[in-house]
């Protein structure tokens, strides 16, 4: 069986491991020319029923374990006033430990065999054969034919035309994403509102939150969260980092300076991530020898599940491929079945409250308020 992935995110590269664990061999392309070709984003919270799962069935535990950072699943809720609403101490025994991405995919890396993934081919294209194999076409002009075409490519992903016509769609929320470096020192006013893991601060509405967290070291990383049409955004002159700052934090005047900081005194240039979601539920009829994984399948809106539903998707996958031997298309089938049933039915908000706050009675309020649904008065 000739195995193509296409994306080394971390939802391909769990896939690619765990069929090697169980002697698949796979290759993956992927787009980026290195592994350090781009910084891989910030902290991951990895949590006990979807990410962990897949960590064990790639039989890294042991080297997850070992980057995972101590303390960083405290929480802290502040209004736009700096008042402390409610805290939560990291007393160990969380199901939700924190580690940065750019480690969780170097240990996926390094358990491959060398010359798995290649690196600098962006695929463009996909179609199916006559003999119903499939091709796919990178930037560069060459192309691969496969048995099993996996699209582990996010978002945008070339692979799902093959299985549907559906495009993601803006929800009209954006982050907004900046650094502080050496905060402790430089800023210890906004290190101290963020604490030792997370912060979520919300101004009373649902349309603006500032939300930080901790990451190696006194590095404070924060999302500032905008309810916006794109036009809005796009009026942004983004390459101007001092001005595109500026406007952002016009949007939170009155908020408290130690949580402003995180625009006004960023040591990095405001980067704009919009939102963008496919259909809760996405179904596709079955196709010989392609599926997806992660984002391609049911990209959503950024909610703390993204890169453990993507790790378990690659798992069950090279799980459901090893436990069918010479019969592909009943290892998807199994695969597609417990996936399209995830993607349909999001993690309950019960779950969600207890593993962001404990089990103890925690009130709704606080709940809603870190999700920014708080309504104004």
């Amino acid at each position: 069986m000739h195995v193509t992935i296409i994306g080394a995110g971390l939802g391909g590269l769990t896939l690619a491991r765990v069929l090697h664990v169980h002697g698949i061999r796979a290759e993956v392309h992927e787009a980026e020319s290195s592994p350090m070709a781009r910084t891989q984003g910030g902290m991951l919270d990895i949590h006990d029923y979807n990410g962990q799962l897949a960590v064990e069935a790639a039989g890294l535990v042991a080297e997850f374990r070992g980057l995972v950072l101590e303390g960083r699943q405290a929480m802290r809720i502040l209004d736009r006033n700096g008042t402390l609403l409610f805290e939560k101490t990291d007393d160990g025994t969380g199901g939700r430990p924190e580690i940065l991405r750019a480690d969780l995919r170097r240990i996926l890396l390094d358990a491959l065999p060398a010359g798995t993934v290649h690196w600098g081919h962006k695929a463009t294209g996909a179609r199916t054969l006559a003999d119903g194999r499939h091709e796919v076409t990178f930037a560069d002009g060459s192309t691969v034919v496969t048995d099993l075409l996996v699209g582990a490519d996010g978002a945008w992903s070339k692979v799902r035309p093959l299985l549907t016509d559906v495009t993601p769609e803006y929800v009209g929320e954006a982050f907004v994403e900046t650094y502080l470096f050496d905060a402790d020192t430089r800023h210890p006013a906004t290190a101290a509102a963020v604490g030792g893991g997370s912060m979520a601060a919300n101004g009373g509405t649902p349309d603006e939150a500032i939300n930080a967290h901790r990451e190696s070291g006194d590095t404070l990383h924060a999302y500032v969260v905008l309810t916006r049409p794109l036009d809005w955004f796009a009026a942004i002159d983004f390459t101007d980092p001092a001005a595109a700052a500026a406007r952002i934090a016009a949007e939170f005047d009155g908020w408290a300076p130690e949580l402003t900081a995180l625009i006004t005194e960023a040591d990095t240039a405001p980067v704009l991530r919009p939102h963008h979601t496919l259909p809760v539920g996405l179904r596709w009829d079955r196709v010989p020898g392609v599926t997806l994984v992660g984002d391609a399948a049911h990209l959503a809106a950024p909610n703390g599940e993204g890169a453990n539903l993507a790790m378990l998707d690659g798992a069950e996958l090279g799980q459901a491929l090893a436990a069918h031997p010479g019969d592909v298309e009943a290892a998807i089938a199994e695969y597609e079945a417990a996936m399209f049933t995830r993607s349909a039915n999001p993690v309950d908000e019960t779950v969600l409250l207890e593993s962001l706050f404990g089990d103890g009675e925690v009130p709704r309020a606080l709940f809603d308020l870190v999700q920014g649904r708080e309504q104004a008065s």
